[in-house]
């Protein structure tokens, strides 16, 4: 199901997971996919057409008909994208579809990559459970809520910390809480905790538990 070498990094919005993936594909050579986009790129569809991300039906009919170039273009990084995106995720059907792209991903990287890696909430319990290399990364809802902040505030003046803060955490709640496939730590995780490093410390962190297990492999 897996390449060689799979790098599953999970946690919450804005924890700086798929900085630290972007990072980690970079510096290994590795193929790495955002798993977020595919169900922001359902959300951005469900609402682009006028239907309910919360309809089961709808969601499920646009994760089974989903292909990249349906989404080009699209702003699917704004606040009512993401929340969609969390609600379609909740939706079994609307996983189950998207579920087999991720693991063909992963086993058969794009461009002969020697490895991938993947960020999402559920690919070291679901999609992934034999990654070579799991991480839950996560940070204090307020150090995410700055995060965010720091990165919308430009394009959104007036926005509040406050807001963003609230969202994370209804966000959280519902990740957390839903039945197929809920966002959790695996077992074996690397707990990564970036509340209080930079993204050049979480990157050496990341490092050097990645080197160890390739001198183990060895």
């Amino acid at each position: 199901m897996t390449a060689s070498f799979v790098i599953a990094l999970d946690g919450p919005a804005a924890s700086g997971k798929g900085t630290l993936a972007r990072l980690i594909s970079d510096h290994y050579g590795f193929a790495h996919l955002d798993t977020g986009t595919l169900y922001r790129g359902v959300a951005w569809v469900v609402l682009d057409a006028g239907g309910d991300p919360a309809d089961p039906e709808t969601a499920a009919a646009a994760a089974r008909d989903y292909a990249v170039d349906k989404i080009a273009g699209a702003d699917i990084r704004t606040k009512e994208v993401g929340a969609a995106a969390s609600v379609v995720a909740a939706n079994s059907a609307v996983r189950a579809a998207l579920l087999d792209f991720q693991r063909r991903f992963a086993g058969s990287p794009p461009r002969s990559a020697a490895g991938a890696v993947l960020d999402g909430r559920d690919i070291g319990t679901v999609v992934c459970p034999d990654a070579t290399v799991k991480f839950f990364v996560t940070a204090s809802p307020e150090t995410r809520a700055h995060r965010r902040w720091l990165e919308l505030v430009a394009s959104r003046p007036g926005l509040q910390e406050t807001e963003i803060y609230q969202d994370l955490l209804d966000r959280d709640a519902r990740d957390a809480a839903r039945d197929d496939a809920p966002m959790a730590a695996a077992p074996d995780a690397e707990l990564l905790d970036t509340t209080h490093l930079s993204i050049d410390a979480a990157f050496a962190a990341a490092r050097r538990v990645i080197d160890g297990v390739f001198r183990r492999c060895g």
